[in-house]
């Protein structure tokens, strides 16, 4: 990207007025992750199923002694954290455990 090369005023460049910030822009994909959960074995059924009504949230494996794997597919890292944080917070869930991230580029 080529940009006009302008006069610089010194006052504007003292105070920063002359930086301009570029904005940042998100790929076109999205954040993908796999979660292991450990949660009490007699509360399985209901850990997974508070779990699949999380949003982009779906069940890929499961152990009988209390062990889930869970992929989440989110748009933004900040989503990817904050569904982190809600399994882990859900009653009978021991730990959640991101063992699996990365970002989606959205190429074909």
């Amino acid at each position: 990207m080529i940009r006009a090369q302008t006069a610089i005023d010194r006052r504007a460049l003292l105070t920063g007025r002359v930086l301009q910030a570029d904005r940042v822009v998100p790929p076109p994909g999205g954040e993908i992750a796999s979660i292991l959960v450990q949660t009490r074995p007699d509360q399985l059924h209901a850990a997974e199923a508070a779990i699949t009504a999380l949003r982009g949230c779906e069940i890929y494996g499961r152990d009988e002694k209390g062990k889930l794997v869970v992929v989440v597919d989110a748009p933004d890292a900040g989503s990817l954290g904050s569904t982190l944080n809600a399994i882990s917070a859900l009653p009978n869930v021991y730990s959640a455990s991101l063992v699996f991230h990365a970002v989606d580029t959205g190429a074909a």
